[in-house]
């Protein structure tokens, strides 16, 4: 049956980029909302039924069987896939295994003091205001995509085995970089583009040591330009040792086409931050993806350890795996919702292996006839607003184009409930030089009417690293490493 199915699959390989990222990167949500009593990735829409703290998802997820359903041949596919859904309580904020003080975070594993950050894994610390940060990377703020044991690392993206490094993009294997791109393996570089193996350089000019530091100096005095410098950096990106690959920011990758933000993977179509330190190979339309190992996956998101995983979003350690959402240690499920340690479940419903095999193949020949084999979940079934996925940042969509395909918009702004106690701070009246631990006290409205505030953990790596405060919002902070 698999071999059969995987031939079928071929037939979607051809999926184009713009509706691959609608289709998956709009189930990856970077703004958290009020639900019940919640901090939640979730709104409170009837999409869903509930949210619960991460606790007690837990603990739900292991006797989920309880909310199978048998399927319904009088409806399509999709729409017995929603009736489940709609059953299954979700996790307010998405952890896994062991975290610790990182309760404002979601998607996060093995991680100790992240806030307000997303997609977070594998031994990280102190990370704020961020999104992809991975393998052992450290005192992380205001970034995007900064892997492999990097640390120090501020206003930044696509950053890759590095230390401090501030306000650049497109750094590898470099320390000591400010307001630089496509870097390799440099030291000690301000203002640079295009250099490799090069030390003591400002805007490309070799200097002598003693001269380079007195310029340093200089430069790192004019604090109030920082920002405005950043946003000045060269957006042009190198795909920097790889080969017959088309897309944005490809490092040490083979045979790629419709990617960005890609490292060590070898033919893959349709590819968004994704990589790990062994070579992944072989999938399509893939999304966060950072596995040690994958094996036969297409239309997948977010996926740790997997085989022969088609169509899902969140799968752990699990294999034959089709159109489910949230499983960890499973084997031979097809269309579940927020199970572990179950095999051979049909709707969260389990059955003995003949059966299953016998309803698997009716359901497929269904799904076939009414052309949903092979489609990822559809958009009425998102419950996340579409203008709060990666999906509006990685491309441009008008509102009438994803209201029309029946995503939700949010149109109107969140409400920030402001202590009455608080001083409130316009940040153009702000002093972002000359600063004390009085602003951790007051909340900072920046120009576009949204409220902040300052860390003491934020607070102390600025002083450490005499950097100025930020001036605009921590969300429109990530979101300045997806412009490109």
């Amino acid at each position: 049956m698999i071999t059969n199915l995987a031939r079928k699959n071929k037939g979607k390989k051809n999926t184009n980029f713009r509706g691959y990222i609608k289709e998956l990167a709009s189930w990856s949500c970077i703004v958290l909302h009020k639900n019940k009593s919640f901090i939640s990735d979730y709104p409170d829409t009837e999409r869903i039924q509930w949210v619960v703290d991460s606790g007690q998802y837990a603990e739900e997820k292991l006797e989920n069987t309880k909310h199978g359903i048998d399927y319904d041949f009088s409806l399509d596919f999709f729409t017995n896939f929603q009736n489940l859904f709609k059953k299954i309580n979700l996790p307010n904020l998405y952890f896994e295994w062991e975290n610790e003080n990182s309760d404002y975070a979601s998607g996060i594993y093995f991680v100790k003091n992240a806030y307000l950050s997303f997609t977070v894994i594998n031994w990280c610390e102190n990370v704020l205001y961020s999104f992809s940060v991975k393998d052992y990377s450290n005192n992380v703020l205001n970034s995007v995509m900064v892997w492999n044991h990097s640390e120090n690392v501020y206003f930044c993206s696509w950053i890759i085995k590095s230390f401090n490094v501030f306000y650049s993009r497109y750094i590898i294997n470099s320390s000591n970089i400010y307001f630089s791109t496509n870097l390799v393996s440099c030291e000690e570089c301000i203002f640079c583009d295009n250099l490799e193996n090069q030390k003591y350089c400002i805007r490309n000019q070799k200097l002598e040591k003693d001269e380079y530091f007195r310029k340093k100096k200089e430069i790192l005095s004019e604090k109030k330009e920082f920002y405005k410098w950043f946003l000045s950096l060269n957006k042009i990106w190198k795909n920097i040792w790889s080969s017959n690959s088309t897309g944005n920011f490809i490092v040490n990758s083979e045979d790629i086409s419709n990617a960005c933000f890609v490292y060590q993977a070898k033919n893959w179509r349709n590819l968004i931050l994704s990589g790990w330190v062994n070579w992944l190979e072989n999938s399509y339309d893939m999304f966060l993806w950072w596995s040690p190992y994958a094996k036969n996956c297409y239309c997948v998101e977010a996926s740790w350890w997997v085989e022969n995983v088609y169509c899902s979003y969140s799968i752990w350690d699990s294999y034959e795996i089709y159109y489910s959402y949230f499983l960890e240690n499973c084997s031979f499920c097809f269309w579940c919702v927020s199970l572990k340690n179950k095999n051979y479940c049909i709707f969260n419903k389990e059955y003995d292996k003949e059966e299953w095999h016998d309803l698997v193949e009716k359901i497929f020949r269904q799904m076939e006839v009414d052309w949903s084999l092979w489609k990822f979940f559809p958009s009425h079934i998102n419950p996340f607003y579409f203008n709060d996925t990666l999906a509006s940042l990685i491309l441009d969509f008008s509102k009438e184009e994803v209201t029309k395909d029946w995503y939700m918009r949010r149109d109107n702004q969140i409400k920030v409930d402001i202590p009455e106690n608080l001083e409130v701070i316009n940040s153009k009246d702000l002093d972002i030089i000359n600063y004390d631990e009085e602003i951790l006290k007051k909340v900072i409205k920046d120009e576009s009417g949204n409220y902040y505030r300052i860390t003491k953990m934020e607070y102390n790596f600025l002083k450490k690293h005499d950097l100025p405060l930020p001036e605009i919002h921590w969300l429109d902070r990530i979101k300045l490493g997806f412009k490109f």
